[in-house]
């Protein structure tokens, strides 16, 4: 079993213990998410450590776009809410990159592109260099971010 599972399994029966509400939904959640996405497709199946960080990733994404959702609306209060379970799940992912650690490993992706191609990559080949940036970002960024660099490297 994935060892990320057992530590939020684990740390899950600690929250029940600790009477810890929000923290005890949230992992109940992200467990549930995890299970679905294990028993999705032809046969059920054990994720990986990889595959349980990308379930991660998209849940805590669904908040911060639920608690956006919430402030537009003028409801601030399940806006908190939405960013308190955002913040546990936040626990159980890598650090994020800065701008310039973003930045620095686009760049390498152009190196690469380049190098391969044998000349500086245009905005056809955009596809390819996201490809090579999410290789090399492996989950310590957003998509959204990582697009609007290698955006910006194109142009």
């Amino acid at each position: 079993m994935a060892q990320l599972k057992e530590n939020l399994k684990s740390d899950m029966v600690a929250a029940m213990k600790a009477k810890d509400t929000t923290r005890l939904a949230t992992l109940r959640m992200v467990l549930t998410a995890v299970t679905n996405e294990e028993v999705a497709g032809e046969a059920a199946r054990e994720l990986t450590d990889d595959e349980v960080q990308r379930v991660l990733t998209r849940e805590a994404k669904k908040r911060r776009e639920a608690a956006e959702a919430f402030d537009t609306a003028g409801r601030t209060d399940q806006a908190a809410g939405e960013r308190a379970e955002a913040a546990v799940i936040a626990e159980y992912l890598p650090k994020q990159l800065t701008d310039e650690e973003l930045a620095a490993l686009v760049d390498e992706a152009v190196a690469e592109v380049t190098e391969q191609a044998g000349a500086a990559p245009t905005q056809k080949q955009m596809g390819l260099l996201m490809k090579a940036a999410n290789a090399k970002v492996a989950g310590r960024a957003e998509g959204g971010r990582v697009a609007a660099v290698v955006r910006a490297r194109l142009q």
